[in-house]
This record gives C-alpha cells, structure tokens and sequence, in this order.
C-alpha cells in the first residue's frame, strides 16, 4: 500500500491556500463547496438513503460520507444532505481533501462500493486511519474557514458584543460562545469548527481575559 504522508497543521495550511487559490479567487463566505465539488472537479455527489445508520452498525462512526475509488462519486447520507446542511458542507470538504491529499491512496484502491471502501479502511492501521482522518479534517476545516475571514468576522463580532455592553473579561465563556456561534453562521459551518480554528490560529490570545 502507498504510504499516508504526515503533514504538519502548517503544511496543510499551504495545501488549503493553494486550494482556495485555484478554486475560489474571490474569497467570498460561504465558499461555495458544494459547486466546487461538481463544477470544477467533476464529481457526482450521490446520496444515500440510511449510509450513516449502516456504518454505525459496522462500529464505524461519524462515517457521513466517502469517495469512490475512481474519485467520480462522493456518498453523503441522505438525512446530511437534506437536513443537516453545516454537516452536509464539511463532509463535502473532508471528502475533496482526501482528494486533494491522498489521490494516490485511491489510484491504489480502484472500490466503488461501501463494502469496498470498508475493506480499504480496514486495511489501514490505527496510526494510517488517524493520521487520514486528521488530514481530512483538518483540510476541511481551512478551507471552509480561511484564516483572513476568520479574523474578520471575529473582530466584527467582538466589536458588536462589546457595543451590547457585555464585557469580555467578566463574561468570557459567554461572550465567546455568542461570537462563535454567530461568526459560524456566516461561514455556514457549525460553531465547532469554528471554535477549532479559533484555537489553531491563537485567535482568542489576542484578547485579554
């Protein structure tokens, strides 16, 4: 089996950015995922009626979506996407990052079934899945999230907040609850996502507690 590469938080940062270079010059919010997945890679997004539920029983977990292994097809749960539209979007980026990230991993593992791409992940060591999740993730996380917008709408929000006459320093948790959730809508992402690349750009230090 080709070797997962091991790269940095960094190194996908450049990948990310190189993405967004190619795909989405105007660096509007939301980046439109969802058209850049059909338009310009081509790729079918199928879904599929109970996937989610059927990887559950399998002990696989928050397994919402995979990619096939002629890289033609990305599978999303039906009920993500219908129903779960911030879901929806970030298994949408996960899936285009492995694609981005790890072609090579499926130009060795020709699977077009979920039984296919069971038998691929089981093939996997612990430390192999961990660090392919990882990359997916994150990869994802930095392209929904651009770190220039982040800190954008951050300053925004933090500004409005305090015009609200909530101090920060005696209502931290909450004052960043509030500007998490709301900077979140306009990535249309989950607030997890958020607070994560908050974390991993030192966001928050720029402010005192």
């Amino acid at each position: 089996m080709p070797d997962i590469p091991v790269y940095s938080y960094e190194d996908l940062r450049g990948k990310a950015d190189e993405f967004l270079l190619a795909h989405h010059q105007s660096g509007n919010v939301p980046v439109p995922i969802e058209e850049i997945v059909e338009f310009d890679f081509g790729i079918n997004i199928v879904p599929v009626l109970g996937l989610q539920r059927e990887f559950e029983v399998e002990g696989f977990f928050e397994v919402e979506g995979f990619t096939s292994g002629d890289l033609k097809n990305i599978y999303v749960d039906e009920y993500v996407y219908t129903d779960r539209i911030t879901r929806y979007r970030f298994t949408l980026a996960h899936e285009i990052g492995h694609i981005v990230l790890h072609r090579h991993l499926y130009n060795a593992h020709k699977f077009k079934s979920i039984e296919g791409w069971k038998e691929f992940i089981n093939s996997l060591t612990e430390e192999e899945h961990s660090w392919l999740e990882y990359q997916g993730y994150a990869f994802a996380g930095l392209i929904l999230v651009p770190k220039e917008s982040l800190v954008k709408y951050t300053n925004e929000w933090t500004k409005k907040i305090k015009d609200k006459g909530i101090s920060m320093e005696e209502n931290w948790d909450f004052a960043w609850d509030l500007i998490t959730e709301h900077v979140a809508k306009a990535f249309l992402v989950s607030p997890d996502v958020v607070e994560k690349r908050m974390e991993k750009d030192g966001i928050k230090k720029k402010y005192v507690k």
